[in-house]
């Protein structure tokens, strides 16, 4: 896709529920997104070509998600200068704490900025404030999108505060 600003990236397609998130936030902020499957380890030569692209494309970030050894955002993030978010993504065998410790503890040189376990909305959100760095129309559309959850949060503290927590529970 021309003008692509954000590629999305994951290691497996069972990892699309989480990515999903990040494109459903990109797609309410009208960013456009392209998104696929590479593995880092089952099909690294897929990783470097969509790297090469990248730039060609018009992708300013890359957000990359991956389960277990979750070595893919690291290793995307070694081949370009483009700015890479990691994502995470529960593992049944440790919760993807595993994941976690992979994408976060990368060697000096080779930054990735790690959202929380499955944060695909996170992941997007953060994007989407990276572009917004030059973009004024974006950075006022996240204005807005904050003081809207602002606005929610205060909403829903009146209504526990006034109805007590049962009421506020059976009413949810």
């Amino acid at each position: 896709m021309k003008n692509t600003k954000v590629g999305i990236v994951m290691g497996s397609d069972s990892d699309l529920e989480v990515m999903a998130e990040a494109a459903k936030i990109l797609e309410e902020f009208d960013i456009s997104y392209e998104i696929t499957v590479a593995s880092a380890h089952r099909s690294p030569e897929i990783v470097h070509q969509y790297v090469e692209n990248t730039k060609k494309c018009g992708i300013k970030i890359i957000i990359a998600g991956a389960g277990g050894a979750a070595h893919l955002a690291g290793v995307i993030a070694s081949l370009t200068t483009l700015p890479v978010i990691g994502i995470p993504i529960k593992t049944k065998s440790l919760y993807g704490l595993d994941s976690l410790l992979s994408t976060v503890g990368m060697p000096p040189g080779v930054p990735v900025a790690t959202v929380g376990i499955n944060a695909g909305k996170n992941a997007g959100l953060l994007a989407l404030q990276m572009l917004a760095i030059n973009d004024k129309n974006l950075e006022n559309k996240m204005d807005s999108y904050k003081k809207k959850m602002s606005e929610e949060i205060k909403i829903k503290g009146e209504k526990l505060s006034k109805n007590g927590y049962k009421k506020y529970l059976e009413n949810k």
